[in-house]
């Protein structure tokens, strides 16, 4: 496969969940392992193009109800790619005074997201850490350089929670991430759930993207509920990601989407 500048060194015959998720989103951010993936569970679930966009467009909705409440400065964990509706587009064209922190660890993910914001790099900044290493995040350079930690941040956990397996205490982790930011500030989550028909194909679906990319864990309402402990849930509360505060247009998506979504205000 092609092997371009900025990855130099890296084995990109692996598949990566950042890439894959660019891939269903229309991105043109991968690789063909990353292709041979997506494609192997979109033979099985036709819809997960619908899901990854449902996904991508509450995170839209959730960074813009967080603009409306005076929030202007984000740390976006686990953000993978900033291609396809990222979030700094999103802040800075709501106000020039908008900073935003992309985090991964992938290395080729955060390679080709610094090439794509070089362009306001006085603004946003790009971060290769482990999000479960919240001092390693928050202490960062370039973490330090652009948030300012007296005022409210938006901590967003976008499609990425699943990745965290309960041995990691996610809980923890975001306990931390809380704990470093001001009254004011914001929690976004959204989070795979358990579809509604787990059919022997969606299992299988299931086992050959935990083997080849990352392993998955899937959460219940509850269990995504008490992810937000210490957080006052934003209305409608945790719900499946096509209703919370859907656009006056609709989402157009798969109606059984398994996902669940929230937004929580520190208070």
């Amino acid at each position: 496969m092609d092997q371009p500048p900025w990855a130099e060194g890296i084995d990109l015959s692996r598949p990566s969940p950042a890439r894959v998720y660019d891939y269903l989103l229309g991105g043109g951010h991968n690789f063909a392992s990353d292709r041979a993936l997506a494609e192997q569970m979109l033979a099985v679930e036709p819809d997960a193009r619908r899901w990854a966009a449902a996904n991508r467009s509450f995170l839209g909705r959730a960074v813009e109800a967080l603009l409306d409440v005076g929030v202007r400065q984000f740390i976006d964990l686990g953000a993978g790619i900033p291609t396809v509706g990222n979030v700094h587009d999103i802040a800075l064209g709501a106000t020039s005074d908008a900073r935003v922190v992309y985090v991964d660890v992938d290395q080729v993910a955060v390679s080709h997201s610094r090439h794509l914001v070089a362009d306001v790099a006085d603004r946003v900044g790009v971060v290769q850490a482990d999000l479960r290493s919240p001092r390693g995040v928050l202490g960062d350079p370039v973490t330090q350089r652009l948030i300012d930690f007296s005022r409210p941040v938006g901590i967003l956990m976008v499609a990425v929670l699943h990745f965290v397996p309960d041995s990691d205490d996610p809980g923890a982790v975001l306990a931390a991430y809380r704990d470093a930011v001001p009254t004011g500030s914001g929690l976004v989550i959204s989070h795979m759930s358990y579809p509604a028909r787990m059919t022997d194909e969606v299992k299988q679906t299931v086992k050959t993207y935990s083997s080849s990319a990352a392993p998955l864990t899937f959460r219940t309402q509850p269990e995504v509920e008490a992810l937000f402990a210490g957080w006052w849930l934003a209305d409608p509360g945790v719900v499946p990601v096509l209703e919370w505060r859907p656009p006056a247009s609709g989402d157009g998506g798969a109606p059984d989407i398994p996902g669940l979504v929230g937004v929580g205000i520190k208070a």
